[in-house]
């Protein structure tokens, strides 16, 4: 799940190829996006059986427009991860940045059940049978401890944001994405958020 630690998730890296991920995770961090990208094709020669895992390689290849090598790698993740919601929507997000959203609507990705609220109505909404009531339901439902409702929020908006996005609703993303963020509970994923909203506000300031 992309929001398990690196050393949880993939302690059959070397650790020559495990420092080049955090250093390409550090480097992604900072805005330095190419040369994440270099750091994690390094690692990926050095342990080519751990290449798979490398869906942090899938989200800077999307912010780098390289959307075909995007969705390759999120395929290929799916065969070590098989229930993450947020791999199948990232594989999504590359397909309709390659102008095959409907394709990508009809052939998401499979995913095993994932317990992480709301991220089955996010993988509804992205595969076309669900709404986004449906995700902000799930995301209010029942009584959830403080963290929980943290991390409930910032998905939901999260991934709500990125959807609304590729329907061309940039600024409904911006509303969603900024909610995301403001929830601030750190960690990897926090800040590929932060990096979006970033790329966000600077491509409608072009407008």
């Amino acid at each position: 799940m992309f929001w398990i630690s690196l050393l949880a998730a993939g302690v059959t890296y070397a650790q020559s190829a495990r420092e080049l991920v955090e250093r390409g995770m550090d480097r992604f961090v900072r805005g330095e996006i190419a040369a994440s990208v270099k750091d994690f094709d390094q690692a990926a020669r050095l342990e080519p059986a751990a290449a798979p895992q490398l869906w942090q390689r899938g989200i800077a290849l999307y912010y780098l427009d390289r959307f075909e090598e995007g969705r390759r790698q999120f395929e290929s993740h799916r065969a070590v991860n098989p229930n993450d919601v947020e791999n199948a929507a990232w594989w999504y997000l590359c397909m309709a940045r390659l102008g095959k959203r409907e394709e990508a609507r009809n052939k998401l990705l499979p995913v095993d059940p994932d317990d992480r609220v709301p991220m089955m109505q996010i993988y509804a909404l992205y595969s076309g049978h669900g709404s986004e009531k449906d995700v902000l339901q799930a995301m209010n439902a029942g009584i959830p401890s403080a963290q929980e409702k943290r991390f409930r929020t910032f998905y939901g908006y999260f991934y709500l944001s990125l959807y609304w996005e590729t329907e061309g609703n940039a600024a409904k993303a911006r509303e969603q994405i900024r909610k995301a963020v403001h929830t601030n509970i750190g960690g990897y994923m926090w800040e590929v958020a932060r990096i979006h909203l970033e790329h966000l506000e600077q491509m409608l300031k072009r407008r």
